[in-house]
């Protein structure tokens, strides 16, 4: 497990490599992740947005921008957590995700960015 605290935001990472399968006549390699991101401030937040960079070992990059995860903008007063899953496709077995929430802080009304720490994808038979 990945983690990293950003103003009081702690963000854990974990992922899993789901199979792999052909599109278009190329090979997709499908990973999951589960984020859960924790108040340990003493204000209430709320996610209001997100920015990833997603990299393959074939030097692809892709950039994703949007508001919420899965559809939520999530509140969290001091203490509570919010935990959702997700995934991506590369067309190599390695790769790796990192980006940004952007967040609202209730009690201050100020716009804060919290880190999503790096994160590896790779297919475990890869290893070897």
């Amino acid at each position: 497990m990945i983690q990293q605290v950003t103003r009081g935001i702690k963000i854990s990472v974990e992922t899993h490599f789901e199979g792999m399968f052909y599109k278009n006549y190329r090979m997709h390699f499908a990973f999951g992740y589960r984020i859960t991101i924790e108040n340990q401030s003493n204000d209430s937040v709320q996610l209001k947005s997100r920015f990833w960079k997603i990299k393959d070992a074939l030097n692809k990059t892709e950039t994703i921008e949007g508001e919420g995860v899965i559809g939520q903008k999530p509140v969290l007063k001091p203490g509570e957590s919010h935990t959702y899953q997700s995934g991506c496709l590369l067309t190599a077995p390695f790769g790796s995700m990192s980006g940004y929430y952007n967040m609202v802080n209730f009690t201050s009304t100020k716009k804060f960015k919290v880190k999503i720490p790096s994160f590896k994808l790779s297919a475990p038979y890869a290893l070897n």
